[in-house]
């Protein structure tokens, strides 16, 4: 039974208000004479029967804070002797940019929860946990939420989608930021996905990804090459990349492809395009490029090179336009998704609606450059 659904365990201690946020809580954790409690601590801080609970496997320790923090919600506050009755559940949120948490994203999603009847700290409690860029991180990840026993993972993009699938075939899980999920294995189908696995759906349709060089063409009615910087890892590239050549030929561009794969290629990545000499950059939406857009959106300036990008987080750290969804939009109808497993049953996969172009002049920041000023 989940730490959100148990009744009638009682908390003694008398130290200082426990904060889940801190590395460190109060020497005496807890009095507790509930076998079955005792025996889920352990389990958090991975500790053997009969082993001392102040004496935590500091790689186990943020899992166990975690724990015992939504221990702390969830039961029955013993001094008063009142009793928690709404249940608390909780919910992993996986992704790769921590900056998300208190961004408009972030913000989205929990304005969606909100609008549901759910808010985190009273009835829901949130573990977010972030790759930064590396995506041999989603696995330990994904794994750590699941042995914490959420009630749900919000996997955010196909590589920490994939990696909360792996860990788990029980917990639902609810996608956002992943492109055909279908080929790629998550789901079965976008009406009747089965496993546990459902949400929204990246519309990254051949139009779509055409359109992003159709802006650039418009702009730069000159141009002949354009750079395609991209993860050749994650599993939705090399579909993009033959989506964005097919495009090109009608638009008589040539695309040069720059693999990077980690942070430490993009000097080489960009030694390349300077070589070359391309017109533009367009940039995928991978999680090590989202890491990276001020590097790449500063190489560009310094390069009069126009970059056009998916996100509007690339505008604005000085990329010429994006084109995409809206993602604060996915974010907030992720929140739904959330919600309705929540209160009942899941529902089918939905794909975004919301497309978004946005450039500098549409932004709230002043425009770095203009069309004209890459000619």
């Amino acid at each position: 039974m989940s730490a959100a659904g148990r009744r009638g365990h009682s908390a003694a201690g008398q130290g200082a208000a426990f904060d889940p946020t801190t590395d460190s809580g109060p020497t005496e954790i807890l009095h507790c004479t509930s076998p079955d409690f005792v025996a889920d601590l352990r389990y958090a801080a991975s500790l053997p029967d009969g082993g001392d609970l102040t004496e935590l496997d500091q790689l186990k320790r943020r899992e166990f804070l975690t724990f015992l923090g939504s221990a702390a919600v969830a039961w029955p506050n013993a001094a008063t002797g009142q009793q928690q009755t709404e249940r608390v559940d909780r919910i992993g949120f996986l992704a790769n940019d921590p900056a998300i948490q208190n961004s408009a994203i972030g913000l989205s999603f929990l304005q969606g929860l909100r609008e549901n009847g759910f808010m985190d700290g009273k009835n829901i409690l949130i573990d977010w946990r972030f790759a930064e860029g590396r995506p041999d991180l989603y696995s330990p990840l994904a794994d750590a939420l699941v042995r914490l026993r959420m009630d749900l993972i919000v996997a955010s993009t196909a590589p920490a989608t994939k990696a909360a699938k792996q860990a788990t075939n029980t917990i639902p899980i609810v996608m956002l930021n992943v492109s055909d999920p279908v080929s790629q294995g998550i789901i079965a189908s976008l009406a009747f996905p089965g496993g546990n696995v459902t949400g929204l759906v990246l519309d990254e349709s051949s139009e779509i990804a055409g359109k992003r060089l159709q802006l650039i063409k418009d702009a730069i009615p000159e141009i002949s090459r354009v750079a395609f910087v991209m993860q050749p890892d994650e599993p939705y590239a090399q579909h993009e990349l033959q989506i964005l050549e097919h495009a090109a030929r009608s638009l008589q561009i040539r695309m040069q492809a720059i693999a990077v794969r980690r942070s430490e290629e993009f000097a080489e990545g960009f030694n390349r395009i300077l070589h070359d000499r391309p017109g533009a950059l367009l940039v995928d939406d991978s999680g090590l490029n989202f890491s990276n857009r001020s590097l790449i959106m500063d190489f560009a300036i310094r390069n009069r090179l126009p970059a056009i990008s998916t996100l509007k987080p690339y505008v604005e750290a000085g990329g010429l336009m994006s084109y995409g969804s809206s993602v604060p939009d996915n974010f907030r109808h992720a929140a739904s998704y959330v919600a309705k497993i929540l209160k009942g049953p899941s529902r089918p996969i939905s794909q975004s609606s919301s497309l978004q172009s946005l450039s500098w002049l549409s932004t709230s920041r002043p425009p770095r450059r203009s069309a004209s000023q890459y000619r």
